[in-house]
């Protein structure tokens, strides 16, 4: 209890609100070319340190409680002794998704904050690996990358861009280990489903649908997005139908490589390819309550069970995951390459042996990396508050790390004070 002692002694007797916000102007003031504006940051930074002395004078670990005064508030400072003495250990890795988590549509106008990526190159510098783990193309995360974290980061050798939910891994420095296509690993067969699905998606869409999304420029996975801003009404009714389209395209795919037997006994009416739609409708309709409730709000629902579905089918179907996200995308990936298999080889890279994660994501993809770090003991989970019921429910039954929508940076706070404190020994 002594830490807990000394703790609450440091945000009963100073200021660490005002302290807090000096260290905030410093770190974040913009580069402006004016003497004056200098001179202020100036004054500011010297009463920033005089202030952090007050607190290194008055403990014997000065160092370590000035820092996490300066950058925690009190509740984030004792949520990080928590952890610690649960633990034990610091966080070496961060395994971060980006949309929703790092950066809100809602709360951040779709920017990764600075006050964030402020905190992840006082990560960096500490020599703390960042995995950015996403479904997003390589492309896009690399150049928002480079613009929020600055090339030398990117381009360090311990940062890492797990693509495509984990289709592709992408570590920059690391000779020819750098660029890693895991989907190259997959059965042959799987890989055609996919190119036959990507080569008719947009071409055998309907109309409307062509019009309301658009196909995401992915390696592997096949994606369709809105052409709305995500979240509102037009995105979820295009998604939606997005969703159902897709599944049924997957079911004539699949269908061309399965040799099954589609023929219903006393029923006339139905064909081979709806039999062979509706077992496939209902096999994904079984493994996600979100799709089976689009698909009974659009009528779509087959009168299958999912114990109809032939193994042969079922076999095939079990390798190949398709995802909905409300209001923002309908997606075909591989089972077998998710973000738990893209960040295992991601560390291997980076050389991170023995990791203690902080995994920070929204979605079910997310949640699959959250269970793998506590199966393996390796590291802690925190989603904001508006992620999926069930990476909620798995955070909160863990460390109820849930952060406010757009605030990220408040985790990272936590996980900061966490590593001084654990650092003491």
């Amino acid at each position: 209890m002594e830490r807990y002692d000394l703790v609450y002694r440091l945000y009963d007797e100073f200021d660490t609100e005002s302290l807090q916000e000096y260290q905030e102007f410093v770190d974040l003031f913009p580069a402006i070319d004016s003497r004056v504006v200098l001179e202020h940051w100036r004054d500011a930074s010297d009463e920033l340190e005089g202030r952090k002395d007050e607190i290194r004078d008055a403990f014997a670990s000065g160092e370590t409680f000035a820092e996490v005064a300066a950058r925690a508030t009190r509740e984030q400072a004792f949520t990080a002794l928590d952890l610690e003495a649960k633990y034990g250990r610091p966080v070496n890795v961060l395994v971060l998704d980006v949309d929703e988590t790092l950066r809100s549509a809602g709360g951040t106008d779709n920017e990764i904050p600075r006050d964030t990526l402020h905190m992840l190159t006082e990560f960096h510098e500490q020599g703390v690996p960042i995995v950015i783990c996403t479904g997003q193309t390589l492309e896009n995360v690399k150049g928002f990358a480079i613009q929020g974290l600055g090339s030398e980061i990117v381009h360090s050798g311990s940062l890492s861009i797990v693509y495509e939910a984990g289709t592709g891994v992408f570590t920059p420095g690391h000779g020819a280990d750098t660029k890693q296509l895991l989907y190259e690993d997959l059965d042959v067969e799987i890989r055609d489903v996919f190119d036959d699905v990507r080569s008719r998606v947009l071409p055998e869409a309907s109309e409307e649908l062509r019009r309301g999304c658009h196909l995401q420029g992915n390696e592997f996975n096949v994606t369709l997005k809105p052409n709305y801003e995500t979240g509102t009404s037009l995105a979820r009714e295009t998604i939606d139908e997005a969703l159902i389209y897709l599944i049924d395209l997957l079911a004539d795919a699949v269908g061309s490589i399965v040799d099954v037997d589609t023929e219903v006994d006393g029923d006339e009416e139905r064909n081979g390819d709806e039999t062979l739609t509706d077992w496939t409708r209902a096999f994904y309709a079984d493994q996600d309550p979100e799709i089976r409730t689009v698909l009974e709000q659009h009528g779509s629902y087959p009168d299958v069970s999912v114990g109809d579905v032939p193994d042969e089918l079922a076999a095939v179907l079990e390798r190949i995951d398709v995802a909905y996200y409300e209001a923002d995308a309908a997606e075909i990936g591989s089972l077998e390459l998710n973000k738990v298999v893209g960040v295992e080889r991601a560390l291997d890279v980076l050389g991170v042996d023995d990791p203690f994660a902080l995994v920070m994501g929204d979605s079910k993809s997310d949640l699959r990396v959250m269970e793998w770090v506590a199966e393996n003991d390796a590291g802690i989970a925190a989603a904001p508050e508006h992620a999926s019921r069930d990476t909620l429910d798995h955070v909160i039954s863990s460390d109820e790390l849930v952060f406010d929508q757009g605030k990220s940076v408040d985790l990272l706070r936590t996980v900061y004070a966490l590593n001084r404190f654990a650092r003491l020994g």
